[in-house]
C-alpha cells in the first residue's frame, strides 16, 4: 500500500468555490494552513465517463490520509442522489474507513446530523466550522484520534470551545 499523506476534499459541485478558497489559504503566507491535496493525483477530464471519474476518485481516496467534506445546504441531499460523485465519494469513504472531518460552510461549530450525508452518520467523525485555523487543527489531530478510537466511538463529534480557543478562535 502506498503512503497515505494526502487530504481529499469532498464537496458538492455547487460548493467548489469553498474548495478553491481552501487552496487560496494554502497559497497565502498570511495563513498557517497547508494540506497535500489528493485532487492533484490521477486527474480526470470533464469529458471522462462517470465510470472513469469514479475509478479516479477511488484511487485518490485509497491514497488519502483523511477527508475534509465541505457540508453545505445541499450536501446531504446530493450525496443521497444515485449517480452523484459526492454520493460515490461518501460510499467509498465509508468502505475504506478514511478519517473524515466535516467542515460546516455555515460556520457552525457543532455536528449537524441533518446536514451530514446519511451514509456517514454512524462513522466516528469530527465537525468543525469552515475556518482555516480549526480545519488545520483537525487535519493535524483527528487522524490519530480516529485510528485509536474508531472501534469504540461512533457518530459525529465536535470540538469543545477550548479547542477553538486554543487555535485563537
Amino acid at each position: 500500500m502506498s503512503y497515505r499523506n494526502r487530504t481529499f476534499v469532498s464537496f458538492a459541485s455547487e460548493d467548489i468555490h469553498y474548495y478553491r478558497l481552501m487552496k487560496a489559504w494554502r497559497e497565502n503566507s498570511r495563513f498557517d494552513f497547508d494540506f497535500h491535496d489528493a485532487h492533484d493525483l490521477n486527474t480526470a477530464r470533464d469529458t471522462s465517463s462517470p465510470m472513469t471519474i469514479n475509478l479516479r476518485l477511488r484511487e485518490r481516496l485509497k491514497n488519502t490520509k483523511q477527508v475534509v467534506m465541505l457540508i453545505g445546504d445541499i450536501t446531504r441531499r446530493k450525496a443521497a442522489t444515485p449517480g452523484s460523485f459526492i454520493g460515490y465519494e461518501a460510499r467509498t469513504i465509508k468502505s475504506l474507513e478514511v478519517p473524515i472531518i466535516f467542515a460546516n460552510l455555515n460556520k457552525s461549530r457543532v455536528a449537524e446530523s441533518n446536514r451530514i450525508p446519511e451514509i456517514l452518520l454512524d462513522l466516528f467523525s469530527v465537525s468543525v466550522s469552515f475556518n482555516p485555523a480549526i480545519i488545520k487543527y483537525a487535519l493535524d489531530s483527528f487522524p490519530n484520534e480516529y485510528r485509536q478510537l474508531r472501534r469504540t466511538k461512533h457518530g459525529p463529534h465536535e470540538y469543545s470551545s477550548d479547542h477553538y480557543s486554543y487555535v485563537g478562535l
